[in-house]
């Protein structure tokens, strides 16, 4: 008994060692990684194998080039302001290397990723487009993007089991952290023509989960972490419209949003899901907008609609944030919504995608976030 009572002693040591470990750790600020909660993959649950393959596809068949994922599957003069027809945008390679990590397709993985790299990657980060007609890279990057990329890295090392992909993840998380961190705080983007950044961080960026990945001392990293959940945190609109604030500026120390977008709000919802974060007002509301099929594109900042557009976007994102809080209902609800839009014609050159027949369009975000939903 005596031998039993000094075990029970060590262990009792051990255990007292290790809690007053954790509080120095956490006093200093080293607290540890935030535990990111991985999603529940409902998918596997429902009958979505061949809405996803004929999505498959579609994208491999019509939105697919040299040079990565169109933008949208008609095409432009490539000229305008904005990404559009056939440009290809280094935020649908990060979305697409997610879709072969989470589903184990190591060939299909590196191969996109080869690519991301010869057409998007620079000194100072990921060029957030590219325009064959024109042979142009445009120099900015976005911090949204590069963080995908990271987090895709990482996911494909937990998927093969291969460290070179993480070496590689540290890498670019160096990278980021360099030029797109300022005083402590995250920015939109990098400018390396003027060496500058934006004022600005806009809420849906700041996505924590990836963030985590970003190579600092725990100290830091703690206080970066800390810094952006408060600002996101701090954006949440009201319980009776539990939506978020567009953005936050450093210069003036304030939110700014014209309108709220419901793809940005979700998308910050998804994030703060996957730390665990998430408001739970916020999931009832989405619940119930997605179960009456009113979960509009637009809204004031009252929760007025600002107009009727429903989109493929909006449905896959309400599903990836009903797996990640493992929400069923929810997850199938949202995929059955989403389902309503994908084209069933064979005849068609927009069969197995989403996208709008009568213009012959096709938004790689809409059919690369759906690929997404049905992988969760």
């Amino acid at each position: 008994m005596k031998i039993f009572r000094n075990i029970g002693l060590i262990i009792l040591g051990l255990i007292g060692i290790y809690v007053i470990f954790y509080w120095i750790n956490f006093m200093l600020g080293d607290t540890p990684r935030l535990q990111r909660q991985s999603s529940s993959q409902y998918s596997q649950t429902m009958q979505v194998t061949e809405n996803r393959n004929l999505l498959v596809e579609f994208i491999q068949d019509n939105l697919t080039s040299k040079h990565g994922i169109y933008t949208n599957l008609k095409d432009t003069d490539q000229l305008g302001a904005a990404a559009s027809g056939h440009e290809v945008l280094s935020e649908s390679a990060g979305l697409y290397m997610r879709y072969y990590a989470l589903t184990g397709q190591k060939d299909k993985f590196d191969e996109q990723w080869q690519q991301a790299k010869q057409v998007f990657d620079t000194p100072f980060g990921f060029s957030y487009r590219y325009s064959p007609n024109r042979n142009k890279q445009y120099p900015m990057n976005a911090i949204v993007d590069d963080l995908r990329i990271i987090r895709a890295l990482d996911e494909a090392t937990v998927a093969f089991e291969i460290k070179n992909y993480r070496e590689e993840a540290e890498t670019y998380g160096k990278r980021l952290y360099q030029y797109n961190v300022v005083n402590g705080q995250l920015r939109d983007f990098y400018d390396p023509t003027y060496r500058m950044t934006n004022s600005f961080l806009t809420l849906c960026y700041i996505d924590a989960a990836s963030l985590e990945l970003v190579p600092l001392s725990r100290k830091k990293k703690a206080a970066l972490e800390a810094s952006m959940l408060q600002i996101v945190q701090d954006g949440y609109l009201s319980d009776s419209f539990p939506f978020y604030q567009t953005r936050y500026d450093f210069d003036k120390k304030g939110y700014q949003s014209e309108s709220i977008n419901t793809v940005e709000s979700l998308l910050t919802i998804l994030n703060l899901a996957e730390v665990k974060l998430e408001q739970p007002a916020s999931i009832r509301y989405i619940k119930d907008q997605v179960k009456a099929g009113t979960l509009y594109g637009q809204y004031d900042r009252d929760g007025k609609p600002l107009n009727e557009v429903r989109s493929t976007a909006i449905y896959a994102i309400s599903a990836m944030i009903g797996s990640v809080v493992k929400d069923h209902e929810l997850y199938a609800d949202s995929i059955h919504k989403m389902n309503e839009f994908q084209i069933h014609n064979p005849q068609s050159p927009l069969n197995g995608g989403f996208g709008d027949v009568n213009a012959a369009q096709a938004y790689s975000f809409d059919n690369l976030m759906a690929l997404l939903a049905y992988t969760y």
